[in-house]
């Protein structure tokens, strides 16, 4: 009974994340958290909760990780005796080098991990594999380890590198590049990089890429996780080339691949979307047709769809509308800048609803093109019919625009008023002021005592002195003639009135 509860719990020792997590699944256990917390919850539900089922499932599960041949020897290992593993070696000449036991059991080569797939990228494609994804393994306890690889070049896969046109100055289109992701078999994989990572190859570090800041408060900064291109420091012949991995040890499993590329820009990936992916205007429109078709069941109909021709990306006009096919909405992005922008920051998310946005699935929609074409550039908007046709929205937004312009503020018009018109005294009139009656002040006058009960006298401001003097007119008042008598003339300008102490009522 001891015997085979140590052979359990030496078992459960080497077993996988997937596979304690299964383990403890089956067993009604809690199976989320670190590596190190699934592995002491399963040693003490070994030895809490020992029985033949348990025994059965800890062995099933052994058995598919590890042959059956090496069962016996891995389950009966010594504790006591330290498991070393030689670092990584993709090359015959290592493999070839068996002869290094420990205590009489040969040392575990870790094989590569085969179910272990890559997520393709859009802009590389891979032409060969050079080391097919293989596990990292730490050499001990400390959080700091290092891997290494080696591999080599032949002379046709030398020739391709050197032959390639470049990108940029300095950088072929053909070149090796080294991926790294999470030990998973489930599904695909994305680029993740591990922490405190480093990469030296023939001696020399290598430019691995940096955070990106974050523009928003409290969000860490993300790194961009995709190749490493460990080109620049190989050795194009067939001498071996040796990599280095620097790598924290936090409880996460990862493997490393190495492969020969091809790496393609956006301006080629665009040319690649044009000729294969483009949607026929009729198709596009049975698609809007299908949208505003008229449903009994619902309680609101819909008569169109508005689009906007101002790509969300850079607020400029669309110049290739392109939209994922799995998304619902039929508001379009523009796909040159949608490439670019992927190209130096790949996060190919749609820009309208943020969902997965994959270059596979980008399509170019043919009716919007056309109407792109025969819209004049001050549209910006349109309205998807229920038949399939459209109609600019610049009207409504004209009408808009008359609108906010005519509501500017009204003045009225000024009336200079004479006492008996409205019943309140001015300040000053023109003839007060000035004691002098001329044409203008005849009329002023008149305008004053023939009115009666009239309104506002009109009084004519463009007069000068000069036509005051003409006019010779006398005072009518003599109330105001003393007072100006005895008082300083006032200083005019041009006009025969203050334009501080004009009254409009």
């Amino acid at each position: 009974m001891a015997a085979e509860l140590v052979e359990a719990m030496n078992m459960v020792k080497s077993f996988r994340v997937s596979d304690l997590q299964t383990l403890l699944a089956s067993m009604g256990r809690s199976k989320s958290g670190l590596k190190q917390d699934l592995v002491g919850r399963a040693l003490r539900l070994v030895q809490t909760e020992y029985s033949p089922e348990l025994l059965k499932n800890v062995r099933q599960l052994y058995e598919t990780r590890f042959p059956k041949a090496s069962a016996w020897l891995a389950a009966r290992r010594p504790e006591t005796v330290p498991v070393t593993y030689p670092a990584l070696n993709s090359s015959p000449r290592g493999t070839a080098q068996g002869t290094d036991y420990l205590n009489g059991i040969p040392k575990p080569v870790p094989p590569p991990a085969a179910e272990v797939k890559l997520v393709p990228l859009p802009f590389y494609h891979n032409l060969e594999t050079l080391l097919p994804p293989t596990e990292l393994i730490a050499q001990n306890s400390e959080k700091l380890q290092e891997s290494q690889c080696v591999f080599e070049l032949t002379p046709s896969q030398v020739e391709q590198i050197r032959n390639s046109s470049e990108l940029r100055p300095g950088m072929k289109s053909v070149q090796v590049v080294l991926r790294i992701c999470y030990t998973d078999s489930i599904g695909v994989q994305e680029d993740q990089y591990p922490p405190n990572i480093a990469v030296k190859v023939n001696q020399s570090y290598c430019h691995v890429p940096g955070y990106y800041p974050s523009n928003k408060p409290g969000v860490e900064p993300r790194r961009p996780c995709r190749p490493v291109n460990i080109t620049p420091w190989l050795h194009l012949s067939t001498v071996t080339n040796r990599v280095t991995i620097t790598w924290g040890n936090f409880g996460k499993r990862y493997s490393v691949a190495v492969y020969l590329v091809r790496v393609f820009t956006s301006g080629e990936l665009f040319n690649q979307l044009k000729h294969c992916s483009v949607e026929s205007p009729d198709r596009c429109r049975e698609r809007i047709q299908d949208k505003l078709r008229f449903d009994p069941e619902s309680e609101i109909a819909t008569t169109g769809l508005r689009v906007s021709l101002i790509c969300p990306l850079v607020k400029m006009r669309l110049g290739v509308p392109c939209r994922v096919l799995t998304c619902a909405h039929l508001q379009c992005f523009d796909a040159v800048f949608f490439l670019q922008m992927n190209e130096k920051k790949p996060t190919w998310t749609c820009p309208v609803c943020d969902k997965p946005a994959p270059f596979e699935l980008l399509t170019i929609d043919g009716l919007l093109s056309e109407i792109l074409k025969e819209t004049p550039e001050d549209v910006e908007e349109i309205e998807y019919l229920t038949d399939g046709s459209w109609r600019p929205i610049r009207d409504d937004k004209e009408k808009e625009r008359d609108r906010e312009n005519s509501r500017s503020p009204d003045y009225p018009v000024v009336d200079i008023c004479v006492p008996e018109a409205n019943g309140h005294s001015p300040a000053h009139s023109a003839t007060s002021q000035t004691g002098k009656s001329g044409s203008g002040g005849t009329s002023a006058g008149t305008g004053g005592t023939g009115g009666g009960s009239g309104g506002g006298a009109v009084v004519d401001l463009t007069l000068d002195d000069s036509s005051e003097e003409e006019g010779g007119g006398g005072a009518e008042d003599s109330e105001d003639t003393d007072d100006s008598q005895d008082s300083p003339a006032p200083k005019r300008g041009r006009y025969d009135y203050d334009k501080d102490l004009v009254t409009a009522y």
